[in-house]
Parts: structure tokens; C-alpha cells; sequence
């Protein structure tokens, strides 16, 4: 017999795989992270109610929740890695933004003399 918070954590990061799996736009993320960050919350309830023992049945079972929490592991890495992606690029665009407006703000002043003696 396996417990139901194991049933539930199974659920649960199942649906998390499938979020993360699909193509998603831009306008659409806030709400991807918001249902993430929820998947996340409700696992990390369902943890508290896996604890040792086990039987046989449920090792088996913990073994295949392993291999997806593997798995899990890897599609957040690379949705956080879009993400940073997306700011480092927001944050380029407006750097060169600021260059366009203003090209002579980051000149270097190099070979400015400066009198020690006073």
C-alpha cells in the first residue's frame, strides 16, 4: 500500500513536468511562475508526510519519484536559465539605450592631469 502523500507528490510533479515542458510567451510567465511557485508549496507540504519506514512497494515507487524529481530539477534549471537570459538582455537593450541618447557619457579620461602639488 502506498501512502497518499506519495500518490499526491507523484500528482503533483507530474503536473509541474508538463508546465514546464510547454512553450510559453512572455506574457504568459508571470502566471507560469506563479502556478510553479504553487506546485512547489503544495510538494513542500506533501514532504512532511513522507518519512522512513518504508515498505517494498513504496521504495519502488520512491525510486521512480526520484528519477522524476531528476528530471524536474533539469526543466527549472533551464526555465531560471530563460529567465536570466531575458534580463540580461532587457538590461543590454537599455544600456545601449542610454549610449544612443547620451555616447559621450562613458569616455574615458584617460591622460587627465591632475596638479598634486596644491
Amino acid at each position: 500500500m502506498i501512502r497518499p502523500a506519495m500518490i499526491a507528490w507523484r500528482d503533483v510533479t507530474e503536473k509541474l513536468l508538463a508546465l514546464t515542458t510547454g512553450e510559453f510567451s512572455e506574457e504568459q510567465r508571470d502566471d507560469m511562475i506563479l502556478s510553479i511557485e504553487g506546485f512547489l508549496d503544495s510538494r513542500d507540504k506533501l514532504q512532511s508526510h513522507i518519512a522512513a519506514p518504508f515498505t517494498t512497494e513504496e521504495e519502488a515507487f520512491g525510486k521512480e519519484l526520484v528519477a522524476m524529481e531528476q528530471d524536474v530539477q533539469l526543466k527549472l534549471a533551464l526555465f531560471t536559465k530563460q529567465i536570466r537570459g531575458d534580463i540580461s538582455e532587457s538590461q543590454s537593450k537599455k544600456d545601449h539605450m542610454k549610449n544612443y541618447i547620451n555616447p559621450y557619457s562613458n569616455v574615458a579620461r584617460d591622460g587627465t592631469f591632475y596638479d598634486t602639488k596644491q
